[in-house]
């Protein structure tokens, strides 16, 4: 349980003023899952497990580094990249070597694979454009900021420490285990904060910080102290035991890990990086989730585009896209794309259905919409008053129907075409496929089983698109067939 490489961290983490408790926290090291913590007794909401000086972390104001830094500019992750490489040039040297020799050389995340694994593994998913844009961004990066560094690099660093493999397996640590320290320090990395493995939505502990505006100032007051009601801290022994107490943190200088649920003795204790889905989780902290239920689905503009050119002239596409940009309606916006999102249950972004649905009107419907437009000043009110005109209700119930009211029989051919072609990106193998190999395959092999996992999660949402799509067009019928009854009079009372 406890290995070499473990305790040599703990005897580290008492020599820095790190505070712990040996009776309440257990570290676990195996080779398959590395470092985790588990409670050993019963943990309270309100308990204070640690307490991390922040000179004990990493940073570009703690590194050796800090004055070749600044000199020449650098801050944010590209100095603290920076920082990290330097510390870990020095070896043995480093005053974190104790802290450094339980990270891994790089963290297993997209952004080192080799780029023939990108697009053997990430085809068709979430990641695979995304990945190849941060490698090339990231060695440009290397070539224009760290490259010119090595001249200036001190006479004892070798400059093999600053490699553009070195500088990418920095960035995968930083990306995966840094933390906002305050407004001086930036962000950081944060011993023993580091080692709480993640679970979706299931937050054990939460990392406290408060903010300073200089280290080099009297903190005590430009710092926002902690909001929680408790008693005070136990004094630290040289067996680094903290009194497991609620706590409320007043110490501009110190960091401090409190429990925000209970936990059970023998239970690992999780931190949570945020409701994030497999392709989140994977890009940046190199794991997916078999049950995350956070996952989406891009659909591209583009391939909305590709739809319609299938269907109609290039002249009346860019006619309907143009009409649908003056409602003031856009997708989701990224570096080289705009999209829009199908969420886990298979559901669309409104904006989808809306630009399918203009796309789709007939002609003399167009046009009228096209003339209020350029008439109302409530744009986005026009297509509700098309709506309103066509379904014969009050334009105040339209928000909550309006999604039944697109899903049209033509829509939802579109969402299936639209499905089927997103789906065509993973290639010619099925989910069935992806599903038996997930099954056949060794949590060991990280890189394919997290790629599977993935690739079986998006592809899970692109059915669900599907089965959304078909109920839609059987609700559109069924209020077609609601619309189409004349309406019965009632009798009166007697």
């Amino acid at each position: 349980m406890s290995s070499r490489r473990l305790r040599a961290f703990k005897r580290w983490m008492i020599s820095q003023g790190i505070e712990w408790s040996n009776d309440t926290l257990q570290f676990i090291d195996t080779p398959e899952e590395g470092i985790s913590v588990n409670a050993l007794w019963d943990l309270k909401e309100g308990d204070l497990i640690a307490k991390i000086p922040k000179t004990a972390c990493l940073t570009i104001k703690t590194s050796g580094a800090q004055d070749l830094i600044e000199s020449t500019g650098l801050d944010g992750y590209l100095g603290l990249s920076v920082a990290l490489m330097y510390e870990k040039s020095l070896g043995g040297d480093s005053p974190w070597a104790g802290y450094l020799q339980v990270l891994p050389d790089c963290e297993c995340l997209p952004l080192v694979w080799s780029l023939d694994e990108v697009d053997l593994l990430l085809r068709g998913t979430e990641l695979h454009k995304i990945v190849k844009e941060d490698k090339a961004l990231i060695y440009e990066d290397w070539k224009e900021s760290i490259l010119p560094l090595l001249d200036s690099l001190p006479s004892n660093i070798d400059p093999k420490f600053f490699s553009v493999e070195q500088y990418f397996a920095a960035k995968s640590l930083i990306a995966s285990r840094s933390f906002e320290i305050d407004d001086y320090h930036g962000f950081g990395m944060v011993p023993l904060a580091d080692l709480f493995n993640h679970k979706t939505g299931a937050e054990d502990v939460h990392f406290t910080s408060t903010s300073s505006h200089s280290e080099s100032d009297d903190d005590s007051d430009n710092s926002d102290t902690v909001d929680l009601d408790a008693d005070s801290i136990g004094n630290k022994e040289p067996s680094s035991e903290l009194d497991c107490s609620s706590v409320t943190g007043d110490d501009p200088s110190v960091l401090e890990m409190i429990m925000v649920k209970d936990v059970k003795a023998g239970v690992e204790v999780f931190n949570t990086y945020g409701l994030l889905g497999n392709a989140a989780l994977l890009h940046r902290y190199g794991f997916t989730e078999p049950d995350n239920s956070f996952g989406i689905v891009n659909i591209d503009l583009e391939l909305v585009q590709e739809w319609s050119s299938s269907l109609f002239s290039s002249r009346f596409s860019r006619a309907r896209l143009s009409l649908w940009r003056r409602l003031e309606y856009r997708g989701c916006d990224s570096q080289s794309a705009e999209y829009f999102e199908i969420s886990s249950n298979g559901e669309p972004q409104m904006e989808l259905l809306i630009l399918l649905y203009i796309i789709l009107l007939p002609e003399d419907t167009y046009h009228k919409l096209d003339l209020a437009v350029s008439a109302a000043n409530n744009h986005k009110g026009s297509i509700d008053t098309i709506l309103s005109e066509k379904w014969n209700i009050t334009w105040d119930k339209i928000s909550e129907m309006r999604a039944d009211l697109l899903l049209t029989e033509s829509v939802c051919n579109a969402l299936l075409w639209l499905a089927d072609k997103r789906e065509s990106l993973y290639g010619s193998s099925s989910i069935k496929d992806d599903i038996e190999a997930l099954e056949k395959c060794c949590t060991k092999e990280r890189k394919l089983y997290h790629s599977l996992i993935l690739r079986a999660s998006e592809r899970r949402i692109l059915e669900k698109l599907r089965t959304y799509a078909a109920v839609g067009a059987r609700s559109h019928s069924s209020l077609k067939s609601i619309q189409r009854e004349p309406k019965r009079k009632r009798s009166k009372r007697s």
